[in-house]
């Protein structure tokens, strides 16, 4: 094995003593000491019964220190880590699982049932006596010789929003050099805390600071579920310094009596990624003084692909920066070219954080790498002076009348409204305009707002085209299992108010 990939054993024996997790459910801590002695007897435990290189080892469980066990341990035998979605239905659970193929399934208790009984694989169950014993020892594994970085790490399942969940390997080099480029490019150090609180079933819990921070020799704190007070608390408790949530996380955050009631000062910043995210989340935190950001990802690439001085993110609003030391972009217009001075076109992606391929998918890892380029199905402009701007995705892009709509543009001029909580647009099939912008909008409690009125605000900004033809209220837009707004059930609750 090369002496690199098995850093967390490199990092014990530099911060043995120092806290490396902190489980915000219990207050347990655990040393860097302990985090590679769990891992070691893990290991241990699992090649005793047979697993070797290339296996793959699949977790559901909320955010628990047993997916570092299980991510160490799989560094040190050369095996395939997998984290399952828990806000998945049994069936699409049962469909990772025959995708995958694994040997073992690590389940917390609670999810028991949400595994059937299929042959191939065990399940052991994490918070027992049992796994305790399992991570409890001081056995060493035999490390495989010939693991290169290029090797498969981890298998992280898409959302799947245009079909069945797509496994995306990522390598030893995809998370390594993707921890290093955010240590260097965001300046994190030995002194930061963070607070994870996004699933570390998807790769912006799991690679966006937790890896990074730990491998720096930081501390990290889990916690297994999202509310303003939640969150706020475990902030202070622990002096976080860096903190990413999503969008729907900061409207929430943003409007709670927390966020008015406390100061934040250990806080160097507040990170938002997921989504693009609204002008009103930005203008309450520099209200309060806090720097806030956004960053930007992807599965396929990091996540972490830009960086942005917090100092200069309040003057380019939206922008996501340029991109970090390791790692390149490009916009790509329609004609297969590279787009002009704020040109809107695909954003693509290059470095070493990059993903390998998708799993027993060759025909969607070639439409996706393009000659070492990773083509994002975002679509993105760059101002004058090098800034990039995310704005939207390729397949939201609404064409009414023959004229480009960009969901986001409307987006946040409606979140501008005083009394527009959330907002999505969306674009409907129609006879006439081909397609009809269509908002979904969550409206202040106690406040009646006509789509007269609506329309009224959004013609100070917006062109005629621009403006929804229709609207929906709701008490809650629909989410994904990372809070995202789930578009695709939009669309379709849109299909069906047309019919009906």
């Amino acid at each position: 094995m090369q002496v690199e990939l098995n850093w967390i054993t490199s990092r014990a024996r530099i911060s043995p003593n120092q806290v490396a997790i902190i489980d915000g459910e219990t207050n347990q801590r655990y040393t860097y000491k302990q985090l590679d002695q769990r891992s070691n007897s893990l290991a241990y435990f699992l090649q005793n019964r047979g697993v070797k290189k290339g296996d793959r080892l699949a977790i559901l469980s909320p955010n628990h220190v047993s997916y570092l066990d299980l991510l160490f341990a799989c560094i040190k035998l050369g095996a395939i880590f997998v984290p399952l979605n828990w806000r998945l239905a049994k069936e699409e659970i049962e469909w990772i699982l025959y995708d995958s193929q694994p040997a073992y399934v690590f389940c917390h208790f609670d999810f028991i049932k949400m595994i059937s009984n299929q042959s191939g694989f065990s399940v052991l169950t994490i918070n027992t006596d049992e796994y305790d014993l399992m991570v409890g020892g001081n056995e060493y594994p035999i490390l495989p010789e010939d693991l290169n970085e290029r090797d498969a790490l981890a298998m992280i399942y898409t959302g799947g929003t245009t079909g069945k969940p797509k496994g995306v390997i990522l390598s030893h080099q995809s998370v390594l050099w993707n921890a290093l480029n955010t240590i260097i490019s965001w300046n994190l150090t030995k002194d930061d805390t963070t607070l994870t609180v996004l699933p570390m079933f998807h790769t912006g819990g799991l690679n966006a600071l937790t890896i990074p921070i730990l491998l720096m020799g930081g501390r990290v704190v889990l916690a297994q579920s999202f509310s303003p007070e939640k969150a706020s608390h475990l902030l202070e408790k622990h002096q976080c310094t860096i903190v990413l949530f999503v969008p729907t996380m900061y409207q929430a955050f943003i409007h709670s009596d927390v966020f008015t009631e406390h100061s934040y000062s250990s806080m160097k910043l507040f990170l938002s990624g997921g989504a693009p995210c609204p002008s009103e989340i930005y203008d309450a935190f520099k209200e309060k003084g806090i720097l806030f950001k956004e960053g930007y990802g992807l599965t396929e690439a990091g996540p972490n692909n830009f960086y942005i001085d917090p100092e200069i993110a309040y003057k380019k609003g939206g922008s996501v920066g340029k991109p970090m030391l390791f790692n390149d972009a490009v916009i790509i217009s329609d004609d297969g070219k590279e787009a002009g001075e704020n040109e809107i076109g695909e954003l693509w992606v290059k470095g070493k954080h990059g993903f390998e391929m998708y799993w027993n998918n060759p025909e969607a890892t070639s439409d996706t790498k393009k000659d070492g380029w990773i083509a994002t199905g975002d679509l993105a402009k760059k101002d004058a002076e090098g800034y990039y701007y995310i704005v939207g995705r390729k397949k939201d892009l609404i064409i009414t009348g023959g004229e480009n709509v960009y969901p986001l543009e409307v987006e946040q001029c409606l979140l501008r409204h005083p009394s527009i909580m959330e907002a999505a647009v969306v674009g409907i099939p129609d006879m006439y305009w081909g397609e009809k912008v269509t908002a979904f909008l969550v409206i202040e409690a106690g406040v009646q707002l006509t789509e007269k009125e609506i329309s009224d605000f959004c013609s100070q900004s917006l062109g005629r085209y621009k403006i929804p033809k229709s609207y929906h209220f709701l008490a809650e837009l629909p989410k994904t299992h990372v809070g995202k707004i789930d578009k695709k059930r939009l669309k379709e609750m849109g299909v069906q108010k047309v019919r009906e």
